[in-house]
This record gives structure tokens, C-alpha cells and sequence, in this order.
């Protein structure tokens, strides 16, 4: 049994349920963000890059599907480095000392983003290009 739920409940311990629950779930989120906003400075670089890239799909002149698939690569772009942060930190929570294994786990993170990275790219040459 999972330690966060009271036997025989299907219910959480902290007993936010509903509105409440999402309103909290709204709280915590908006927590990560700053978090990391604060936190990381490649976040706040990406946020300043993909700012520019989302503006820019209202400026040019391009279809409803391609101006969507556009600001969807941006937003799949900041959503894994979001969680590349939340690796990182939980790494360094576990361990500041140099261990292969969090090597790994912080370099597939990294990975994650440069793979995230070079599907704007591509998204955005095949819109612009063709």
C-alpha cells in the first residue's frame, strides 16, 4: 500500500478533493514555475527564446495548423526542460557528490532538451522553407 493512502479510503492523506484539489494543484504548479524560473537560467533563456518564437507565429503569414504545430514545439520545448529541472533537482537533493549514475540521469535530461531543441528547428525550417 502506498504510504500517502489511509487503508481502505482510495483516498489521499491530505484529503483535498474536488475544486480544492485543483485549486491547490493550481498553487503547486505555479510553485514549480517560479521555482524554476528562479532557479534555473536556462529556463528563463528558453522562456526569452520561445517568447520571440511565439510572437513571431502571429506576425508571419501562416495557416492555422502550421501557426499551431509551431507554438506546440515552444511549449513541448519548455515542458522538458521543466522536467529536465525537476531531474536535476531531485539528483542534487539525493546527492551533491559525482556518481555515474546521476551523471547519466542529468545528461539524458540535457539530451531530452537538445532533442526537444532541434524539433523547433525542424518544425520551423519545413513551415518557413516550404
Amino acid at each position: 500500500m502506498h504510504p500517502q493512502n489511509p487503508p481502505g479510503t482510495g483516498k489521499y492523506r491530505h484529503g483535498k478533493t474536488g475544486l480544492n484539489r485543483i485549486l491547490h494543484t493550481l498553487i503547486y504548479s505555479r510553485d514549480g514555475f517560479m521555482a524554476t524560473v528562479r532557479g534555473e537560467a536556462a529556463f528563463r533563456q528558453l522562456l526569452v527564446l520561445h517568447g520571440v518564437l511565439i510572437a513571431v507565429t502571429f506576425v508571419l503569414n501562416l495557416s492555422p495548423i502550421e501557426r499551431a504545430v509551431m507554438l506546440a514545439v515552444s511549449f513541448i520545448s519548455l515542458l522538458v526542460e521543466l522536467l529536465n529541472s525537476a531531474i536535476e533537482a531531485v539528483v542534487d537533493r539525493i546527492s551533491l557528490d559525482r556518481h555515474p549514475l546521476s551523471k547519466n540521469a542529468k545528461d539524458m535530461g540535457s539530451a531530452a532538451q537538445t532533442v526537444a531543441l532541434l524539433m523547433v528547428g525542424a518544425v520551423w525550417a519545413v513551415v518557413l522553407l516550404a
